[in-house]
């Protein structure tokens, strides 16, 4: 793990430190980036001879950024924007646009509502993007990273984002 990325989490984990809202995160990173990459599923390009969405374009970048932060949580973030760049194109094929907006709006309700509950109900603090807008591009890792660490892998990681037990931020 590179020094940048280890002081990135180590800054977001203080935001984070309430279980409940780490669940909420979990259902509004997800939410949130299914809402963004839906309408942008409507449009593609050929690109070399090959048909590409517009929202795999806008992902690539992003995907990278993660890669370079951290390659083994940037593999398992791939993973799942593979997994969700392929529900919006089945989503994009059996819905008609009217329903395809009403869903990404519904999305975007409930992924921001979710933020929103998590950090003023269970942090009782505001969300870290307040203070940190580079902290948006850092959920998804967060996330993927209490991923492997409830599948047992990367220690590492589990010594920054474990609470400790004397935290006065985690709430029981």
């Amino acid at each position: 793990m590179n020094s940048f990325f280890r002081r990135q989490l180590t800054d977001y984990v203080e935001y984070h430190r309430d279980p409940w809202n780490c669940v909420m995160h979990v259902f509004g990173i997800v939410f949130l980036f299914l809402a963004a990459i839906l309408p942008l599923s409507l449009l593609s390009f050929t690109l070399f001879g090959v048909e590409v969405s517009a929202a795999v374009l806008a992902v690539l970048p992003v995907l990278f950024y993660w890669f370079l932060l951290d390659l083994a949580l940037g593999a398992g973030i791939f993973c799942g924007a593979v997994a969700l760049l392929s529900l919006a194109a089945w989503i994009v094929s059996h819905v008609t646009i009217t329903g395809l907006w009403s869903l990404t709006a519904v999305l975007l309700v409930v992924g921001v509502a979710s933020q929103i509950i998590g950090h003023q109900v269970f942090e009782r603090r505001k969300p870290s993007m307040a203070d940190h807008p580079a902290h948006l591009l850092l959920g998804p890792m967060f996330v993927m990273a209490k991923l492997f660490i409830a599948l047992g892998f990367r220690h590492d990681l589990a010594r920054i984002i474990q609470p400790p037990q004397d935290s006065l931020s985690y709430s029981q």
